[in-house]
């Protein structure tokens, strides 16, 4: 008899941004390996564009994955990204 033994499912996590101030009629969709940025303003798009593209930077350069940050750790880097 061969049992299995259960696998340990690889940890996902994904950033979803929307923003609701587009004003021009414009549907803007950002798809990125592990982030959907959808809605607002041409201005406001690009800064959630800039703001996934920087945290994803930043990630590679510690060798982590999205799913490998903590909330609190989320929190820190996006200050520094925005310089808070």
């Amino acid at each position: 008899m061969n049992a299995r033994l259960p696998r340990k499912k690889k940890r996902q996590a994904a950033l979803l941004g929307l923003a609701f101030d587009a004003e021009d009629g414009q549907k803007r969709i950002t798809r990125g390996p592990n982030f959907l940025l959808a809605g607002g303003s041409p201005d406001t798009h690009g800064l959630m564009q800039e703001t996934a593209v920087k945290l994803n930077e930043h990630l590679d350069r510690k060798g982590k994955q999205l799913a490998d940050v903590s909330a609190g750790e989320l929190r820190d880097i996006l200050g520094d990204i925005h310089g808070e």
